[in-house]
């Protein structure tokens, strides 16, 4: 049994293929990391307008707050793999094609980025509304108030958020490989599938769900360190 199992074994996973999964794994960190990066510079800001037009809040407006909450709202509910498809234009328009790792960050930075911006609201909205009221006695600008306070006092929480958003962006990155999107999930599909090479099949996703545990392991590490309190 245990014979047979090693010469099957090593019948799939030749150097070449071991190769081509390395290679596979730096193609989803590059994805996610850099679909997480996009997700963050555009949805923080989102995310912050989005709570200070809340009422009671600094920049308090209605209508604004009722239109970009909807906006994050319809981002947050349309299924990846639809969103996937709905983007194919742009990502050529863009990139130049819709294969390959590159092309597939711009569709997972779409969906992370309301996602993002949602987490960045919420974790906004959690600080103590004394520490609020004590900056605006204090004088400070909106713009003070936001770089001074709200940000610093919610780094640990947008430390967290932005993890949390990684980690789901390596789970899309392998639906984005099922249409030639690259990393570890066009690998799996494409020979652990279509090859029906379950070896490799396995291997890819214990190489994802062990990049996934190291994300959480070393976010959570960090967002700690920036917790004082």
């Amino acid at each position: 049994m245990w014979t047979e199992f090693m010469s099957e074994f090593s019948r799939q996973l030749t150097p070449q293929v071991w190769e081509l999964i390395a290679n596979s794994s730096l193609e989803t960190v590059y994805m996610s990391f850099a679909a997480t990066l996009f997700a963050v510079i555009f949805g923080l800001p989102l995310g912050v307008v989005t709570f200070l037009t809340q009422q009671g809040q600094a920049l308090e407006n209605r209508k604004v707050n009722r239109l970009l909450e909807v906006l994050i709202n319809i981002g947050r509910s349309i299924p990846f793999i639809i969103l996937l498809f709905d983007l194919m234009p742009v990502t050529r328009f863009l990139v130049g094609t819709t294969l390959g790792t590159t092309a597939a960050i711009i569709p997972l930075s779409v969906s992370a980025l309301p996602f993002f911006a949602r987490l960045t609201s919420n974790a906004l909205g959690d600080i103590p509304s004394g520490l609020t009221e004590t900056a605006k006695a204090m004088g400070t600008s909106v713009w003070q108030l936001i770089t001074r306070f709200y940000l610093p006092e919610a780094l640990p929480v947008l430390i967290k958020a932005m993890t949390l958003t990684l980690i789901a962006l390596i789970g899309y990155s392998a639906m984005a490989g099922a249409v030639g999107g690259g990393g570890l999930g066009n690998t799996a599909i494409s020979y652990g599938l279509h090859r029906n090479m379950t070896y490799v099949l396995w291997v890819s996703t214990i190489i994802i769900v062990l990049i996934v545990m190291l994300c959480e392991k070393y976010g959570n590490k960090l967002a700690d360190h920036f917790d004082h309190r």
